[in-house]
């Protein structure tokens, strides 16, 4: 909410800057990097509880969704500013590899910072394959 100046009488009202409708979904900032053993994604989540975040991995893609309760009541009108976002919020994106082992992930939560760890699989080295012939193996029987 900011406050947008009146032209006729010289007063400040407040303005909500963000949708108001109560099924709309909030979507988190988020940050994906790697190291060489793993994928991080962090996403600052003050204010939910653990128990209130759902962290889902399906193939290639990541979905983290919850819920952010209002601690008070507050009428509009008494509002100076109103930034922060009450309300259910979800943000899916693609891992940027499929190369990852998602049944070793772990997610936890410090300071109100969640950070999810998916291992990386090694990747497989080439192997040259030697080439066997059929008609050789019926002629050895």
């Amino acid at each position: 909410m900011v406050f947008k100046k009146n032209k006729k009488d010289n007063t400040s009202e407040p303005q909500t800057l963000a949708a108001s409708n109560n099924d709309a979904m909030g979507e988190l900032a988020i940050d994906v990097f790697q190291t060489p053993t793993e994928i991080v994604i962090q996403s600052p989540i003050a204010g939910v509880d653990e128990d209130d975040i759902d962290v889902s991995i399906e193939n290639d893609m990541i979905t983290i969704s919850g819920h952010r309760e209002k601690q008070e009541t507050v009428e509009e009108k008494d509002y100076f500013y109103q930034e922060c976002y009450w309300g259910g919020f979800s943000r899916t994106v693609a891992l940027p590899t499929q190369e990852v082992d998602i049944e070793k992930s772990k997610a936890d939560m410090d300071n109100g910072v969640l950070t999810i760890r998916i291992p990386r699989v090694e990747k497989r080295k080439s192997k040259k394959l030697k080439i066997t012939s059929k008609d050789k193996e019926s002629q050895e029987e």
